[in-house]
């Protein structure tokens, strides 16, 4: 049995997306040396480590043994290509954070072009998901820091308060909702709404959210920003949900009305997670500090 590191890191993106196809794509692999590779991971080994069917794989009893090993020799490959890069000219490597959509479009995108400008030889893989999904991802050595809603259970998680931010309804002006000073999410889904694409952590939630009130949300356009969100809105497609720092900016430029959202979940105090410091590599435990910025006191353990 010989399975090289590249195999390794190929079989830990196959698992975590669920598909040959797009585990090949974050692998940076043809689809066909991908399969070829896994193929003979599996011939190598003799048994099965990934069961196919028509929604994607799952890996095998075998094939979770072998993931649980590979995220820790690819973990310690990672240590010992850093520890080296303090020879040839200070940190470098990998992060691999996970975010929800509120802390991926209005704050890690200046946070991390600060960081990224001062470690020219560090790379970081940036994915959004929800996040509960988030939590338990971290929690299994998926990712390497994670940026939760503070809402979400953490379980023994190490967490660091990071932004405050709300969501709110935002309205072009002259509409007669404009003049509302407060409504909930429950009040507004008999209007058309403009919102994110269907992938999105955030549209997720509202759809779920929706379907628990037991209406339908209707979407009439979905976009990849919510900048562009505003500007549907301002044009009078549709109602929207984003952050109040996007609507206050938006604000100054368009014809748009900010109304406050009444719901709980509308509260977004943002939160850090990861499994144990200690775990984390010399550059990933930096960043941390970054993130966190001037928060102080010691990290939280749930």
């Amino acid at each position: 049995m010989q399975f090289d590191l590249t195999d390794l890191s190929l079989f830990r993106h196959v698992v975590e997306a669920g598909s040959i196809t797009h585990g090949a794509e974050r692998a940076h692999l043809a689809l066909a040396a991908a399969s070829t590779r896994i193929r003979n991971m599996e011939k190598s080994l003799g048994a099965p480590l990934l069961l196919r069917n028509r929604q994607g794989v799952v890996p095998t009893p075998a094939g979770r043994t072998l993931l649980q090993h590979a995220r820790a020799l690819l973990s310690q490959a990672e240590r010992l290509r850093e520890d080296l890069a303090s020879f040839t000219g200070g940190l470098a490597g990998q992060i691999r954070i996970l975010s929800n959509t509120n802390a991926l479009t209005e704050f890690l995108p200046e946070a991390l072009s600060a960081f990224l400008a001062h470690h020219p030889q560090v790379s970081i893989d940036l994915e959004e998901r929800l996040s509960d999904e988030i939590v338990g991802l971290i929690a299994e050595g998926v990712g390497d820091i994670g940026i939760v809603a503070g809402t979400v259970d953490t379980g023994r998680l190490e967490t660091f308060p990071f932004r405050s931010d709300r969501f709110v309804l935002v309205v072009p002006k002259g509409l007669p909702l404009a003049t509302s000073t407060k409504v909930t999410f429950a009040e507004v889904l008999k209007y058309d709404f403009v919102g994110l694409d269907r992938a999105s952590a955030l549209q997720r939630f509202l759809a779920a959210k929706a379907t628990r009130i037991g209406l339908p949300l209707r979407l009439r356009v979905q976009l990849r920003s919510f900048d562009a969100v505003c500007r549907m809105v301002e044009a009078g497609v549709g109602l929207g949900i984003v952050p109040e720092t996007t609507a206050r900016r938006a604000g100054h430029t368009m014809a748009i009305t900010a109304i406050d959202l009444e719901d709980p979940w509308a509260a977004r105090d943002l939160t850090l997670c990861v499994r144990s410091q200690s775990e984390l590599t010399a550059t990933a435990r930096e960043l941390v500090a970054h993130l966190r910025g001037g928060a102080e006191g010691p990290p939280q353990t749930t």
